[in-house]
């Protein structure tokens, strides 16, 4: 990657103090890469029939950085949307890696005396409700699991309409996760948090692990595997889950894997768990843009987890 000492040191600090994971990391690259691209041009320090894609910014230095004015956001904002074609969402991501990026070099490590863009405002976002499913529509996707992969695809589920796990997080699941009736799951940013198992989990994770370990020459570590007995990836994952949709009549082109974790936590919702209880169950820092969770006990994580209507909704055994 091309960039000036000043990036370089931020990204490090993202992805080693932070913890942040190597695609934030280069998610930040890209939004910085591109506003200093966009400055240079803006300044006139490049030659105007310089292609955009072939500005360099290795010599981007902190008296560059220190001149920015939050006009000159505005107007690259802007050019994200008229020449970029950049919505609204992808706009407030860029304007969120900036504040990091000038909080960094002001609050963090002093290298400038004041933030140029401390009073910047965001894009407004059209905030939508998030699909999910009816418990009875749930009910009616796990009855609609058969073969083949019946236990494995049947577990899954399970897990993401009770657990609401991320498909990352799932995928990335190992035998050794599974821990009496709890979870080790591994979240953004590499934080870990462990995930109570009602019944119907635990029901389903005994018949899949039967089935699995069966598999001679499988993947000794992964949790679920392909028919070539190797690790299950998340394109894996959201096409099971596509199909699932299918047979069970539902419209694939409405749900998605995520939306299982939203009718998780609708379900859990809707059946008395605590919001901040649910924010851990879920794994997210914030319970909204401004309110960091609440930490809160064991046994109120445990309530959540049978909690959900779906814990005894277990598999019905063939006669």
């Amino acid at each position: 990657m091309e960039m000036c000492p000043v990036l370089r040191d931020f990204l490090t600090y993202h992805e080693t103090i932070l913890g942040h994971s190597k695609k934030t990391v280069d998610e930040y690259y890209l939004d910085l890469r591109r506003f200093f691209r966009y400055l240079k041009r803006a300044r006139r320090l490049v030659p105007a029939d310089t292609p955009f894609d072939e500005i360099p910014i290795s010599d981007v230095d902190l008296t560059l950085l220190g001149s920015v004015t939050i006009t000159d956001v505005y107007e690259f904002v802007n050019f994200l949307s008229r020449d970029c074609g950049v919505g609204a969402a992808g706009r407030s991501r860029k304007i969120a890696t900036l504040r990091s990026f000038y909080k960094y070099l002001t609050a963090k490590t002093h290298q400038l005396a004041e933030n140029p863009i401390q009073n910047l405002d965001s894009p407004r976002l059209r905030k939508s409700l998030p699909r999910y499913l009816s418990l009875e529509e749930s009910i009616r996707l796990l009855e609609a699991v058969d073969e083949p992969n019946q236990a494995r695809d049947y577990c899954i589920l399970t897990i993401f309409l009770n657990c609401g796990l991320r498909i990352s997080e799932l995928a990335g699941l190992n035998k050794t996760d599974v821990r009496g009736d709890q979870l080790r799951v591994v979240g953004k940013g590499n934080k870990e948090r462990m995930v109570y198992l009602n019944d119907a989990c635990l029901a389903a994770l005994q018949d899949w692990l039967e089935v699995r370990d069966r598999s001679a020459g499988a993947d000794p570590y992964a949790l679920f595997l392909t028919r070539s007995r190797k690790r299950m990836t998340t394109a894996g994952i959201h096409y099971m889950v596509k199909n699932r949709f299918l047979k069970a009549g539902l419209d694939s082109t409405l749900y998605s894997s995520h939306k299982l974790r939203h009718t998780a936590a609708t379900l859990m919702l809707e059946n008395g768990v605590d919001v901040r209880t649910l924010q851990e169950v879920l794994g997210h820092e914030h319970l909204n843009t401004t309110q960091i969770y609440t930490h809160v006990n064991n046994e109120s994580l445990r309530s959540a987890a049978k909690a959900n209507p779906l814990a005894k909704v277990k598999k019905k055994k063939k006669t």
